[in-house]
């Protein structure tokens, strides 16, 4: 057993996160949204950003796959369509700078209240995508997962390298292009509890903290999306509660007062701080101390008595 995290304190406000949403659905990825796609239903995905701003979202996070690269024009159509529909400003999820291009270009500004798109996402090995910041000013989603060692990409596994990887993109940013680091969105990476055998979580927990204590990084947005923390795991928890949505919550009880403040993610959720003695969060605290079998053994013990 490793020595157990320094925890922060839950929230003030035990009923609600401050965090901010970027809307998550128009996505393929969700078998519904990929089917309004599949049958180009334009007014569906219109709804679908409209019952995201009526939730809550700052952003829409916007993505179509493969279609993108093929189907340019439907890209664009897609993108018209849902700023008729909503004010929000767009976030647009593709690691082709062809692609990025195309939305940064249809994008209407006014059309989002003067407020800048967003390019998700930059990492080290894939920074040619900030070229674009030529064609006009953009907020940008750094991942922080991932570092370039002699050039060569690698994982981050410590809250030291996921910290100093984030540290040094953000004020890359901001020496080479001007960006303001309230413009900047560090995306941590949550990792599936399942396959977390080394400690990734805590490493991510720790890496937030450190990230907000750090001076020189004051105004920068700590974020990440929560789906893949109970990838593989069954819908219920042993206490019968819904597991993946407890484990996203437990996640951000603990996340949120360290400075993580954006979710990835889908504004009607239902993301909220568990009480101490919820049956998951007891679990995950548990977990999170705990790497090789002893995880999985905890991990277990999530959805099995």
């Amino acid at each position: 057993m490793t020595e157990a995290p320094n925890l922060p304190r839950q929230p003030a406000h035990p009923d609600r996160f401050a965090i901010s949403i970027i809307g998550d659905r128009i996505n393929p990825g969700f078998k519904s949204t990929r089917e309004l796609l599949d049958r180009n239903d334009l007014a569906g995905i219109q709804a679908l950003a409209v019952r995201q701003a009526q939730a809550g979202a700052a952003y829409l996070d916007v993505t179509i796959g493969a279609r993108a690269v093929t189907e340019p024009d439907f890209m664009a159509e897609v993108i018209r369509a849902i700023q008729g529909a909503v004010t929000l400003p767009l976030c647009f999820d593709f690691p082709s700078a062809q692609v990025q291009e195309i939305c940064l270009r249809t994008y209407d500004q006014a059309r989002a209240g003067g407020k800048l798109p967003m390019v998700n996402s930059i990492t080290e090995h894939r920074w040619d995508l900030m070229e674009l910041y030529k064609l006009r000013p953009f907020k940008v989603v750094v991942m922080a997962s991932e570092r370039v060692e002699d050039g060569v990409p690698k994982g981050n596994k410590t809250a030291a390298e996921i910290a100093s990887t984030a540290r040094r993109a953000a004020l890359r940013l901001g020496n080479d292009f001007g960006i303001a680091l309230d413009d900047v969105y560090i995306d941590i990476s949550v990792s599936a509890v399942v396959a977390d055998t080394q400690g990734l979580n805590r490493a991510t927990l720790e890496a937030i903290r450190t990230l907000r204590a750090d001076p020189v990084l004051r105004g920068v947005h700590l974020m990440g999306g929560l789906t893949n923390i109970g990838q593989q795991l069954p819908a219920k928890a042993a206490d019968g509660s819904d597991l993946k949505l407890a484990l996203e919550n437990s996640f951000l009880t603990l996340a949120v007062p360290g400075g993580f403040d954006t979710v990835l993610g889908t504004p009607w959720r239902g993301y909220a701080p568990l009480p101490e003695d919820n049956y998951v969060f007891g679990v995950y605290r548990e977990f999170l101390e705990q790497t090789g079998t002893n995880a999985m053994r905890a991990v277990r013990k999530l959805y099995r008595k």
